[in-house]
């Protein structure tokens, strides 16, 4: 049924999906953290697991031959200039998916941590639209918290 569905399914509209989808799982994640769904997101990484899916089928139906010089930033510059648009999709599912899971990682160890949720919501919010600096800011609340170096218990 799934290989049916993305054989005749464009292109355009599986990227959408997987764009649009992701919504409602960082909603989860914000809005619902200690609910059993959210804690059963956050344990095992089976969202990026999909997303991860997602990024196989667009990296094996782009067309064009595929070369990067992943060391150089005019490489990289050249790389992004020639890509078709399975391409891109791919490259954004790798950020959608491992910005979820540093999100989904965040959270668990917050939790474990003992912060209060109201302090995560501009950390995951930061992650969801500028990754790393997510991470930076969630740093700065286990400084403040002063939990970065105590253990869970």
């Amino acid at each position: 049924m799934v290989l049916f569905l993305v054989k005749y399914m464009p292109y355009e509209t599986i990227f959408n999906i997987f764009n649009s989808g992701i919504i409602v799982f960082w909603v989860l994640l914000l809005v619902f953290p200690q609910r059993g769904f959210t804690q059963k997101i956050i344990v095992y990484p089976w969202i990026p697991l999909v997303i991860a899916m997602g990024y196989l089928y667009f990296l094996s139906t782009a067309t064009g031959t595929f070369s990067a010089d992943f060391t150089s930033l005019g490489g990289l510059t050249e790389m992004f200039q020639n890509a078709n648009p399975r391409g891109v999709a791919a490259g954004w599912l790798h950020y959608l998916a491992f910005d979820f899971w540093v999100g989904c990682w965040m959270l668990k160890n917050s939790q474990e941590k003992g912060i209060k949720h109201l302090w995560m919501i501009l950390p995951m919010l930061s992650t969801f639209m500028l990754g790393p600096v997510g991470i930076l800011l969630y740093t700065l609340v286990l400084l403040i918290q002063k939990k970065l170096f105590i253990k869970p218990t």
